[in-house]
């Protein structure tokens, strides 16, 4: 008898549930676009979010299929944006709009919270800045000082939408306080949160790991849905959720997402401290860490100058590698990862025809790919046995061999990596299934498996060595 779970993603401009079964074959999904006014990358009414999703549960569940049944969902859980809080009153109702994480404001906020972390974290996360929850909570007390005094509790932004779902607003997860300065190493506040930042003790939330059971479906809601007090799961960030879909959640497993950016997590034993600030790690509900770090080269290249006769420069790229040519298609000034050259500007092959320069950026990108996996291997001492890969980058199967042959590791395709997805399998976690690793191996579904082709492998460790060269000589690297 199948079972079922509600996965919701809350985005920037946007919300998207899911109904999956523990094989996590889709069931149902629905998603709306936000009613946003202007200031939506700086606040957003975390009531209109739930608003918007209350009414799309409530569509869902009214028009499910007739031989599912509504007393075999089980539980649901909430995936959103990393960074963005919410201040609460004392009935737990929003003091103020959701300090959205793209909001600039708090940039000097950022840089204290930075060096304060910085004076007491060993090997932990330091790296706060505009976009952190705790830059964002010192901005808010600094700026509205006579609101300060009504604070009751800062939450997160899917901590919200947990609450309007279970009345539990007390308790998050561990991936969503790594930007809010919780130790992950020790699993408590840090004193200097409180004795430097100037944050309230009582303010701070419970912290318990991704996939926890933290309470059960409003009463009210079940009776108006018809369905039973399903759990409530603590929820998780975006990018968090995003890799339990793909399924890369046991050690030595990684994923890529190559959209506009290239997006890089993954799973180790141990916690990977990078001294120079470029990877953060996440800690795993079971014991492990997930490392991460986001490359400004992705593929935006490729929507901006090579969008017309895409299907038939994939053919000719076919034909073309390994081209033995250098290109790096970075878009904008500057790259954060894998190396910080905030000086660092795009460069491509002369006299290339259009074909050469679009296989050769394929493979820059492929390079830059191995360059961060190196440098997680290098910071982890273990070893990078297969990538997942996701996002729109992974449509080209031609690249998908590239990629595969410059790592040389097996690179898989997920037939679904979205958030609301990575929402269900938390959901399932720990209420069906016996952990997150257990869960993503039973819902998680390979669409394809490409291998490195070692009629490629030697052209590309010596085009490889001359792209590295290349980035040292401009003294990037």
């Amino acid at each position: 008898m199948n079972k079922y779970f509600f996965g919701v993603d809350v985005g920037t401009q946007g919300a998207r549930i899911v109904l999956v079964d523990q094989q996590g074959k889709l069931i149902a999904s629905d998603a709306r676009k936000f009613d946003l006014d202007e200031r939506f990358r700086e606040e957003q009414s975390p009531d209109l979010w739930w608003q918007d999703c209350r009414e799309m549960m409530a569509d869902l569940i009214s028009s499910l299929p007739a031989h599912i049944n509504k007393s075999d969902i089980l539980a649901l859980s909430v995936t959103s944006t990393s960074g963005t809080v919410i201040p609460l009153d004392k009935d737990l109702k929003p003091l103020h709009d959701a300090i959205m994480y793209s909001d600039p404001r708090s940039v000097e906020q950022g840089k204290r919270c930075k060096e304060i972390a910085s004076k007491y974290v060993k090997d932990g996360y330091t790296g706060f800045n505009a976009s952190s929850g705790i830059s964002k909570m010192l901005w808010f007390v600094e700026t509205y000082p006579e609101k300060a005094e009504q604070i009751s509790l800062w939450i997160h932004a899917s901590d919200y939408i947990v609450g309007k779902f279970s009345g539990n607003y007390h308790t998050t997860d561990y991936t969503n306080v790594l930007k809010s300065a919780y130790d992950l190493e020790k699993l408590e506040w840090p004193a200097f949160v409180t004795q430097e930042i100037g944050l309230k003790p009582s303010w701070l939330q419970e912290v318990v790991p991704s996939g926890t059971v933290v309470g059960k479906l409003d009463v009210d809601l079940a009776a108006t849905w018809g369905i039973p007090r399903i759990d409530v799961v603590v929820g998780m960030t975006d990018g968090c959720a995003t890799q339990m879909a793909s399924g890369a959640v046991r050690p030595g497993t990684w994923n890529t997402t190559i959209g506009t950016t290239l997006v890089i997590k993954g799973v180790t034993k141990n916690n990977v401290v990078d001294p120079l600030g470029r990877l953060y790690s996440h800690r795993h509900p079971e014991g492990y860490w997930m490392p991460g770090g986001a490359s400004n080269t992705g593929a935006d290249w490729i929507s901006l100058d090579f969008a017309e006769n895409l299907q038939e420069l994939n053919v000719e790229a076919e034909k073309l590698i390994p081209t033995g040519l250098l290109a790096w298609p970075l878009k904008q000034e500057g790259e954060r990862y894998p190396i910080m050259a905030p000086q660092a500007r795009a460069f491509f092959p002369e006299n290339a025809s259009r074909a050469a320069l679009f296989t050769s950026g394929l493979e820059g990108v492929a390079f830059i790919e191995r360059l961060a996996y190196e440098i997680i291997e290098d910071l982890s001492g273990e070893k990078v046995e297969a990538v997942y890969s996701a996002g729109g980058g992974s449509n080209s199967d031609v690249w998908l061999k590239i990629r595969a042959s410059v790592m040389n590791v097996p690179i898989f395709k997920c037939k679904e990596a979205s958030g609301a997805f990575g929402a269900a399998i938390m959901a399932a976690s720990n209420t069906y299934y016996a952990s997150l690793i257990e869960a993503a191996s039973a819902m998680t579904q390979i669409e394809k498996e490409v291998q490195p082709d070692t009629t490629l492998l030697a052209a590309y460790e010596e085009q490889y060595l001359a792209f590295k060269q290349k980035l040292s000589d401009l003294n990037y690297l």
